[in-house]
């Protein structure tokens, strides 16, 4: 019971900073392709990438720039797996290893983007958006 509590709290903390950040309407973002940011991908269902922390943050690559307000995001982790095609290992971040998951790629608002971190190289780059088109082979 306490567990379900808790993550109820965190359903509903979420919302009030979703709710927040749909209401920027002000807010301007200028992002593109190979960028890193922290986002706000909030409280999420099951097995699906969360944010960490109080703004239920993650660092993301920006994969695809559809529109100046959405985008095609893949989270990263620093969680190190070996399940290949759904990760791709990469040192990104402060020298530390991180890990851009493939799996959990989807479309986001510009919206969630707080703070942009780094960019990739032209290489790194291309190295991802290969394994992300390939992770849908059939093989």
């Amino acid at each position: 019971m306490i567990i379900m509590q808790m993550i109820v709290q965190q359903f509903v903390e979420w919302t009030k900073k979703k709710i927040r950040h749909h209401s920027e309407t002000e807010k301007r973002i200028y992002f593109r392709e190979k960028e890193i940011w922290w986002a706000a991908l909030g409280k999420n269902i099951g097995c699906e990438a969360d944010g960490k922390n109080e703004l239920f943050e993650r660092p993301v690559l920006i994969l695809k720039k559809y529109s100046k307000e959405m985008c095609f995001i893949l989270p990263l982790t620093t969680q190190i797996k070996s399940v290949r095609p759904w990760y791709q290992a990469l040192v990104l971040i402060d020298g530390k290893d991180n890990a851009i998951n493939i799996s959990q790629g989807r479309v986001i608002s510009c919206r969630r983007l707080l703070r942009k971190m780094t960019v990739l190289s032209d290489g790194d780059y291309e190295m991802v958006f290969d394994q992300f088109i390939r992770s849908f082979n059939k093989k």
